[in-house]
């Protein structure tokens, strides 16, 4: 069964949260503060598919959590909930490792798509047969192998623990290319944000890309920032 971890301490909405999310069949951990999620991820952060998390929690904040999930290697896709609304907030929250953000008060529908949608793009046993329907499934460039749906990723032949976030970048420019992809249009197709928002969001991520896969990330051959207009994606590499 998929296991939820939700992060909540307003025990109200962690009951509402809960009590939704095993209506449609999820099995559902909940807790009230951040060390109390670290803890639960040690244990059994292989068996959680999902975390739902709250940006002002007691003891350690949600930016926190998140952070020293990525620094330990989790890649657990995160579904932010928070009151917060700036957009530094929604900004420092990708930044520290979240996949997507959601706004209190929030649509219930809107919600569990969220949940499904995550689930779906990260957890291989939860993918309908046609989710994958057109898209890239496996990829290689220069040392790396890429499987989209196991999220397996290689590089030099050693093993690479990637977000899936990171992985959903990755894909978007697989599937483009070759093509300047303007800012803009990355923050609406991967982080289901507005294209006019400012946010360091794509700029961070894609450093995660050359740190990855760029033999020498200062210098990119694949992942090419064009100046005024977005990036450019070469399998090939820059000097092929």
């Amino acid at each position: 069964m998929t296991r939820i971890l939700v992060v909540e301490d307003e025990e109200h909405l962690s009951t509402i949260v809960r009590f939704n999310l095993e209506e449609d069949g999820y099995e559902v951990i909940t807790v009230g503060d951040g060390p109390s999620a670290l803890r639960v991820m040690e244990e059994q952060g292989d068996a959680v598919d999902l975390i739902i998390l709250d940006l002002m929690l007691p003891g350690m904040s949600g930016y926190s959590v998140c952070e020293n999930l990525r620094a330990a290697g989790k890649t657990t896709p995160i579904l932010v909930l928070s009151a917060r609304t700036l957009t530094e907030d929604r900004t420092r929250a990708f930044d520290s490792g979240a996949d997507q953000y959601m706004m209190k008060p929030f649509d219930l529908d809107e919600f569990l798509s969220r949940v499904k949608s995550l689930l779906a793009r990260y957890n291989p046993r939860t993918e309908s047969a046609g989710t994958a329907q057109g898209k890239a499934s496996r990829f290689e460039f220069a040392d790396a192998q890429v499987d989209f749906k196991t999220y397996e990723v290689e590089v030099g032949g050693e093993p690479v623990r990637m977000t899936s976030l990171e992985i959903k970048l990755l894909q978007y420019f697989v599937e483009n290319e070759g093509r300047v992809i303007p800012r803009s249009e990355l923050l609406e197709n991967v982080w289901n944000m507005p294209g006019n928002i400012n946010t360091r969001a794509p700029d961070q991520f894609i450093r995660r890309l050359r740190k990855t896969f760029e033999p020498n990330p200062a210098k990119p051959r694949h992942f090419i920032t064009v100046r005024d207009a977005g990036y450019r994606f070469l399998a090939a590499g820059l000097d092929a």
